[in-house]
């Protein structure tokens, strides 16, 4: 099977956790989106630097960083977002679009 270079976006989440262990235990090139929003979220902290042990790349940027946005997806060939919209729906919605806009403006990403 090829190995992929895998972007996760919400990797602290109950889900994107999941994503990236099993991204990480396929043998894919994976990394984890560093947003400084989380801030002195401890438990998030941990769980960063668990990932980065196990081998994951962690990638500082926040979602309202385009730029930011778009060097990061440039490192990847998948992208898999997996934030949570339980709280803030409509904040959500446009978290996730401006994801999209980057992965758009980095080209290297087939988005479908």
């Amino acid at each position: 099977m090829e190995k992929s270079r895998v972007l996760v976006v919400g990797g602290t989440g109950y889900i994107g956790r999941r994503i990236v262990k099993a991204s990480l235990a396929q043998g894919h090139e994976t990394y984890v989106l560093m947003r400084p929003e989380i801030g002195l979220d401890i438990d998030k902290l941990q769980m960063l630097l668990s990932f980065k042990a196990q081998g994951a790349r962690l990638l500082e940027a926040s979602l309202d960083d385009h730029q930011g946005l778009v060097a990061a997806v440039k490192q990847v060939d998948v992208v898999v977002s997996a934030m949570s919209g339980v709280h803030f729906r409509s904040h959500n919605l446009h978290l996730q679009l401006k994801l999209v806009e980057a992965i758009k403006e980095a080209g290297n990403v087939k988005v479908g």
